[in-house]
């Protein structure tokens, strides 16, 4: 039964975030658990909710702008949380499902997203930018301390730009381990750009790191929210 092979899946992940909070020190009420239900049916999510899930992530407009509708068709609550590349062009119809979006990572990007949530939402959108932990800016995230000729993915820049729009709100930071670096050595240095986000924006609080493989590092080095689809979904389907 699909119900009990998720709620498998979430016990020994919320075991873990548990496991990962006591050897950290830290209260595992501070951790949120973010769901990831890309290729998942809207009826996964049903069942997620169902297990006391709130928070649910997806990566692809496409795919997540049908199944939010659906799942509001079916009488069920969860907060959305977007958190795959985000394209200017995809902006207004994300900002009409989505309550927080983890993956800000250029200068027009959150001007082109404040812009429509200004024009599409009642209330304020909760936003996190991405950072580019190797500095990379080729495979997304912002640059702390951008070049002069990358000033557009310029963490800081992006920042601010985010901060002053009326119609989202700076929850804090985002990112993804590269391939090539430990998860110790990358979430240590989130957690050094986080600092230096809430030192200017104190209300900026957020740090979403850790998937499937490496939520205990990232729980070890701050992360509030983790992102997992396997682990609690099982074997993704393939996209087709």
């Amino acid at each position: 039964m699909r119900e009990e092979e998720i709620g498998a899946g979430l016990s020994a992940v919320r075991e873990r975030i548990a496991a990962a909070c006591a050897a950290a020190g830290r209260d595992p009420a501070g951790v949120t658990l973010v769901v990831v239900t890309k290729t998942y049916p809207a009826s996964d999510v049903q069942v997620l909710a169902r297990l006391g899930v709130a928070d649910v992530g997806e990566n692809r407009d496409q795919e997540a702008a049908p199944k939010a509708l659906a799942v509001e068709a079916a009488g069920v609550q969860v907060r959305w949380h977007f958190v795959g590349q985000l394209q200017r062009n995809k902006c207004r119809s994300v900002v009409e499902y989505a309550d927080v979006v983890h993956s800000v990572d250029g200068v027009k990007l959150a001007r082109a997203l404040g812009g429509a949530a200004e024009r599409h939402r009642e209330r304020p959108l909760d936003v996190l930018v991405q950072v580019s932990i190797d500095g990379d800016p080729a495979r997304g995230g912002a640059v702390v301390g951008a070049a002069p000729t990358e000033a557009d993915r310029d963490f800081d820049r992006v920042a601010l730009t985010v901060a002053e729009a009326p119609q989202l709100r700076l929850a804090g930071v985002m990112a993804v381990a590269p391939l090539h670096w430990s998860a110790e050595a990358a979430f240590e240095k989130l957690s050094g750009v986080a600092a230096r986000l809430r030192a200017a924006h104190p209300e900026a609080t957020a740090v979403s790191a850790g998937m499937s493989a490496d939520l205990e590092p990232a729980i070890a080095h701050g992360a509030t929210h983790v992102r997992i689809g396997s682990a609690v979904l099982g074997t993704r389907p393939k996209l087709r």
